[in-house]
């Protein structure tokens, strides 16, 4: 197993366009918005992913960072604190579990930062690297 980072900041009344956030829908690739479904980040294209790991430790450092880098926006500042997720983070990663965090930022903005475990045991999209290197399989 490995995860991708996955991370979208935008108008948080973009996410009421729920087609687009849909895997059968015609604009799912194309649009920025996140899945309903965790899972489903593997169906958008590869550029989509942030980043991508082999290592929890490393997964988890990325996770931190996003955070970091919009903590200071959130409208409601460390309801979660920090360390409670990035432990569930280590705890849940090696399990198969997707991590994904969701907050409210200033200016009716909403931030996703998303580590997606692949193959993912909730959806049986290929991983999109390999899809989009032309190898088959996850």
């Amino acid at each position: 197993m490995h995860w991708h980072a996955y991370q979208w900041t935008g108008a948080g009344v973009e996410r009421d366009n729920e087609d687009e956030r849909r895997p059968d829908s015609p604009d799912f690739r194309t649009s920025p918005l996140p899945p309903m479904r965790t899972g489903d980040w593997l169906a958008k294209p590869a550029s989509r992913i942030a980043a991508s790991f082999d290592d929890v430790e490393a997964a988890v450092a990325w996770l931190a960072r996003a955070y970091g880098e919009v903590r200071d926006a959130f409208l409601v500042p460390d309801r979660i604190p920090l360390e409670e997720r990035l432990a569930g983070a280590r705890d849940l990663l090696p399990r198969g579990v997707d991590v994904q965090w969701g907050e409210w930022l200033q200016g009716g903005r909403f931030a996703t930062i998303g580590m997606i475990c692949c193959p993912n045991r909730h959806v049986s999209h290929p991983c999109p690297i390999r899809r989009s290197a032309g190898v088959a399989g996850t």
